[in-house]
């Protein structure tokens, strides 16, 4: 890897420094919108790890969502991608909250050598193959060959055995499947099944969100149903119908957010269960959302990084694929040959009668 560095820098094909003025270090999140209290704290953690480190780098925080969206947009998340990458003095980019957005980034991003560090982006085929992926993938967010995407939370590969875990150790005999048709619950639904498949649990129904949808997962008498979406896409909607009454409900942590949890009426509550890559907060950040650890993580990376490789963006992605045993504050980890990192538990969390995310505890994935 270093040696093709090395030739994009001897190409001309992106700066080896940002020395004409101070280095910066974009993000690019859906600062409104469902998640925007847990894209906040990304941003807050980030703040906090760089003020730590006496704010050697700029931070400057861009919104991939607009208000009439509600959530990220294809064209804002181009937007944001393409203004890091005409910016000399970028050295690293934190994002993308949602997986689709990564998609569109990651490509503008790696023709100019900038590495991407996401605290939330899960979707397999953003770095390996598998269940739910598509052709070409992961190859073709790479138009240079290297490697610049690396995440600090575990795959959807394994987030969907967490998820199948956790239906099968809380007595699940009958499993329902609902998805949106994004890029991120496809491919969670996608292993999901797989997964029940290996367990010997049955699917007794497997369809995309709909009005219909409900119905239909109540009519194959499943007594466990588990979305795979976004909340935006109607998440509300399917986990309220009166056709999953006494049901447990479970979510992927595509539904982790104030937006989803904070309009469920208690009945479904209490029931609701969501698997998220973060674990509890340490106890030095005191009571905050659990993405303020990833951003202050992502954000230390970035800064430890940038001392460690000699300050320049190059010597910044020639280094992550090195990270090994790094001590955190989500543990010990590093990255594989396709910037995955080796952290692999998940959390549990249920939902309180306040309508907050309660952490009940680790899955280890079958």
């Amino acid at each position: 890897m270093k040696r093709i560095i090395a030739a994009f820098l001897i190409a001309g094909a992106f700066p080896a420094t940002a020395t004409a003025q101070q280095p910066t270090v974009y993000s690019s999140l859906p600062l409104s919108g469902a998640s925007r209290v847990q894209t906040k704290a990304v941003n807050d953690g980030a703040r906090r790890a760089l003020k730590e480190a006496g704010n050697p780098v700029r931070l400057v925080t861009l919104n991939s969502a607009t208000p009439r969206a509600g959530s990220w947009t294809v064209g804002r998340t181009r937007a944001n991608a393409r203004r890091a990458a005409k910016d000399a003095s970028t050295v690293a980019y934190i994002g993308e909250f949602n997986s689709g957005a990564a998609k569109v980034s990651v490509p503008i991003l790696n023709r100019v050598g900038i590495p991407t560090i996401s605290p939330s982006s899960t979707y397999n085929g953003l770095s390996t193959g598998g269940p739910g992926t598509t052709s070409g993938e992961p190859g073709r967010y790479y138009p240079t060959g290297v490697r610049t995407f690396f995440r600090i939370v575990p795959n959807d590969h394994v987030q969907a055995a967490a998820l199948v875990t956790a239906m099968r150790d809380r007595g699940c005999k009958a499993l329902a499947f609902v998805h949106d048709g994004e890029v991120y619950g496809k491919g969670m639904n996608a292993d999901a099944v797989a997964t029940a498949a290996r367990f010997g649990l049955p699917v007794v129904a497997n369809r995309r969100i709909s009005r219909g949808a409900p119905s239909a997962v109540r009519r194959a008498k499943a007594d466990c149903m588990a979305y795979t979406g976004i909340t935006v896409n109607g998440a509300v909607r399917l986990f309220r119908s009166s056709a999953l009454r006494g049901m447990q409900l479970y979510g992927s942590d595509g539904v982790a957010e104030t937006g989803f949890v904070g309009r469920l009426p208690r009945s479904v509550a209490r029931r609701t269960f969501v698997t998220v890559a973060t674990l509890p907060t340490p106890a030095q950040f005191g009571n905050r959302d659990p993405y303020y650890t990833y951003g202050y993580e992502a954000m230390k990376l970035i800064l430890d990084g940038f001392v460690a490789s000699g300050g320049t963006r190059a010597g910044l992605l020639a280094w992550l694929p090195t990270v090994q045993n790094r001590q955190s504050v989500l543990g010990t980890y590093g990255f594989d040959a396709n910037g995955e990192t080796t952290l692999r538990a998940y959390g549990l969390y249920a939902v309180t009668r306040d309508r907050e995310l309660a952490y009940e505890g680790a899955i280890t994935a079958g």
